[in-house]
């Protein structure tokens, strides 16, 4: 049972030997944590002995509490605590921190059941975000145990779609007691919106972004028996995967790659020769979905991690827990029934995912903004600049308003094209949501630069450090633009999405 103490007993441990605080209505003694403390004797002699919950929430986030909750002695005595403490697994109550029907408005797309699932695994992953941060501090390949566990509850295949969550064994639930059949796209964006809520975005690229873009071609083109052994390995974690088309000299120009699969004099396998660059979990993966130069066009091949292949880090703005990788493939023989689909026919199975890789990619940055968001109208509440809170200058709030409208205009869109794509086949989809899944990644990454910019303003220094109230902010204007580039630029998207349309205007149409 907690122990009690009034103020006036507080207000009586003040030296650097003997020092307690006040928050909101717990006490702390620090006198084992003075010379730890990161900003030194002088902040926390200020405030020994007194209540110092603006003091500490002026530079603190809640996080900090619990990482150092071994140091609280007690309460005080006869009073309520005045500031909620957040619990794994809760929606949030900030206005805008979730998106509308789970801050209790109507919506014809939503259910109970997803609030469940929602719920469930939100707590899941809060218990699996301060270790997702630690890798993204520290660039460490996270662990397989930290990959298995989300493998053990099912995340990896649900992060792929319902077609991969079909492939579960008969009668497995998702988190939530949510059933196999019951998954459609509308869980699937809640699970994408939930990983989004790490923060850590090397992090979730090195255990999900290479999987979800790799192992479809896999799942819909491999051989049944090649199927049959890497589907399980790798949505239980116990192997890892990449998508290797990039190269130094191609990015988005697919048809340009240079990397050569030959035929043995045999036909028994491929001799495989080139390079890939920017290769998400390339580092730590233990198949490779390969586009390849054969005798008369392009081809996919799933190359598994063997003599002559060969990964080199590539640094960039991304943690290294990314594990994005420089892959060197050099005279690589590869069995011929490791052919994804038909030879010569690969952009088939190139393209086959562009449309489900933009939608996911879609889903996590509607999300990282919708949490910049709830971080800078915090922050505006609590910081006070020249004797008034940041929330009460108009400049402040006007720039709230830009970021809520914006982000919650494109999540508008976003969730038409979830519902579009629950109720149409795969064919349809590849016909009719191209071109909208194109504009909406492009518009959606414009919203980013311009929440990224104000979210800068309302933090100032804050947002330019790694650590701290601000480590959110940073992250988010280091990492923003990986989602402008990736999966298609932003131009290549905006002039997609135009010429799809084209192919559908009317030729009887006049002004």
């Amino acid at each position: 049972m907690s122990k009690t103490f009034t103020r006036e007993e507080v207000a009586r441990h003040t030296s650097e030997s003997d020092l307690w605080i006040i928050i909101d209505t717990d006490i702390y003694d620090l006198s084992r944590f003075v010379e730890l403390h990161p900003g030194g004797v002088f902040p926390l002699m200020q405030v020994a002995g007194k209540d110092a919950t603006d003091q500490f929430y002026e530079m603190h986030k809640q996080d900090v509490l619990l990482k150092y909750k071994r140091f609280k002695i007690g309460t005080i005595a006869g009073e309520k605590p005045q500031i909620h403490m957040y619990q794994p697994g809760e929606l949030s109550k900030v206005p805008y921190a979730e998106s509308s029907f789970f801050m209790g408005y109507k919506s014809p797309y939503y259910s109970e059941r997803h609030t469940q699932f929602r719920q469930a695994v939100r707590k899941i992953l809060d218990e699996l975000k301060p270790q997702a941060q630690e890798y993204e501090a520290t660039g460490e390949r996270p662990s397989d145990e930290f990959t298995q566990i989300l493998g053990k509850h099912h995340l990896l295949a649900a992060n792929i779609g319902p077609d991969a969550v079909k492939l579960l064994p008969p009668g497995t639930l998702l988190p939530g007691g949510i059933k196999v059949e019951e998954y459609d796209y509308f869980f699937e964006l809640v699970l994408h919106e939930e990983f989004a809520r790490w923060v850590s975005p090397g992090t979730g690229t090195g255990v999900l972004g290479g999987m979800t873009i790799s192992l479809p071609t896999v799942v819909n083109f491999a051989k049944p028996h090649i199927k049959a052994k890497v589907v399980p390995e790798v949505l239980s974690g116990q192997k890892r995967m990449a998508l290797a088309i990039s190269e130094p000299y191609t990015g988005s120009d697919v048809a340009g790659i240079k990397t050569t699969a030959t035929l043995s004099a045999d036909g028994s396998h491929y001799i495989v020769n080139g390079v890939k660059k920017w290769i998400s979990t390339g580092r730590f993966a233990d198949y490779f979905s390969t586009a390849v130069r054969t005798d008369k066009g392009i081809s996919m091949l799933l190359i598994e991690r063997s003599e002559g292949v060969e990964t080199k880090a590539i640094h960039t703005s991304y943690a290294q827990s990314a594990g994005t990788a420089y892959v060197s493939f050099e005279n690589v023989k590869v069995p011929v029934e490791n052919l994804l689909g038909v030879e010569n026919q690969g952009f088939k199975v190139v393209l086959s995912n562009f449309n489900h890789e933009r939608y996911s990619m879609l889903c996590g940055a509607s999300m990282a903004a919708r949490i910049i968001i709830q971080d800078c109208f915090k922050w505006a509440n609590q910081r006070k600049v020249f004797g008034k809170r940041l929330i009460d200058q108009p400049v402040i709030r006007n720039k709230l308003a830009g970021m809520i409208s914006q982000m919650e205009s494109m999540h508008a869109w976003l969730e038409n094209l979830t519902y579009q794509m629950n109720h149409m086949s795969y064919n349809e989809q590849s016909t009719k949501l191209a071109g909208p899944l194109a504009l909406c990644k492009y518009q959606m990454t414009r919203m980013l630069h311009n929440v990224a910019d104000d979210a800068c303003q309302i933090f100032g220094g804050r947002a330019i450090t790694k650590t701290g109230m601000g480590r959110n902010i940073e992250t988010f204007q280091r990492t923003y633009k990986f989602s402008a580039i990736l999966g298609g630029s932003e131009e290549i998207m905006a002039d997609l999405g135009v010429r799809q349309a084209m192919k559908y205007f009317p030729r009887d149409a006049r002004l």
